[in-house]
């Protein structure tokens, strides 16, 4: 016995049909736009075991994680800075 139920079509009527837009970025769009540079910091184990830990648990890499912290940091004071006339 098959563990899938054969699904059966009929001439029915569907009811009302909506059309959707795509709104799904196509693949060129998924290409990071940023530039990335490479550097070598020294953290405190404390903090390196913690993101490891969140990373872990939510199945992505910790450097992603200290990456995405720094950049909205940043995005943040660049945006008040801008703000106040000074950069």
């Amino acid at each position: 016995m098959s563990k899938h139920k054969k699904v059966r079509y009929s001439e029915e009527p569907i009811g009302k049909i909506e059309v959707v837009s795509d709104f799904l970025p196509r693949p060129e769009e998924l290409i990071m736009k940023e530039e990335t540079v490479k550097v070598t910091i020294s953290l405190t184990k404390h903090s390196v075991d913690f993101f490891k830990s969140e990373a872990d648990a939510l199945h992505t890499s910790y450097q992603s994680m200290i990456r995405n912290l720094l950049e909205k940091y940043a995005s943040h004071y660049q945006k008040d800075n801008d703000k106040n006339g000074s950069a």
